[in-house]
């Protein structure tokens, strides 16, 4: 009897493209995120994309002409703390391949109507541990804290560089708008 092959970057790509096609909202990215954590446990990719022998920074592993979505490999040396921010339109899955990324997710107490300032609280804290994927759909807020060398995969709806986003200063409250890279 044949032994079936592990889950690899192609077969993820091609059940993210027929599901993203099928349902593009919350419950299609749901399925992408299980895949995800599918694609997460074939320690070979993890090897391949996320190994210490990898080329340090962000790198783009797909992005779909047709649907927009991308595969992003985030390969870390240094401990990081991000501001809250939002993807905007889009939405983002987490899923960890090394280390472990602590999320937090942000509820403003505010109702949004100062476009300059924001007043936020924890609504959820977790850990994402090798293995695991978190989703955020569009203009959720949250926050990622990860150690040196933590190293994750991220499926984005879209190419974030294109699109509007924000952040938030915590101490301050200040709004920062993070506009689309302009081309050059």
């Amino acid at each position: 009897m044949a032994q079936e092959s592990p889950y690899d970057l192609d077969q993820f790509i091609a059940d993210c493209k027929t599901t993203l096609a099928r349902d593009g909202g919350p419950a299609g990215r749901e399925q992408v995120r299980l895949n995800l954590e599918r694609l997460l446990g074939n320690p070979d990719f993890i090897r391949q994309y996320c190994g210490d022998d990898q080329p340090r920074g962000l790198k783009v592993l797909y992005e779909d002409p047709k649907l927009g979505f991308q595969v992003l490999a985030h390969i870390n040396d240094k401990a990081r703390t991000s501001p809250p921010h939002d993807h905007g339109a889009s939405w983002a899955i987490y899923g960890q391949a090394t280390k472990y990324t602590d999320m937090t997710e942000w509820e403003r107490e505010d109702n949004g109507a100062d476009p300059k300032h924001a007043k936020l609280k924890p609504a959820k804290k977790y850990r994402l541990t090798p293995g695991k994927a978190g989703i955020y759909q569009d203009g959720a807020i949250h926050s990622i804290d990860y150690p040196d060398y933590a190293r994750f995969i991220r499926v984005t709806g879209t190419n974030l560089d294109k699109i509007n986003r924000i952040k938030i200063d915590l101490k301050s409250g200040e709004v920062e708008q993070m506009y689309a890279q302009q081309a050059s």
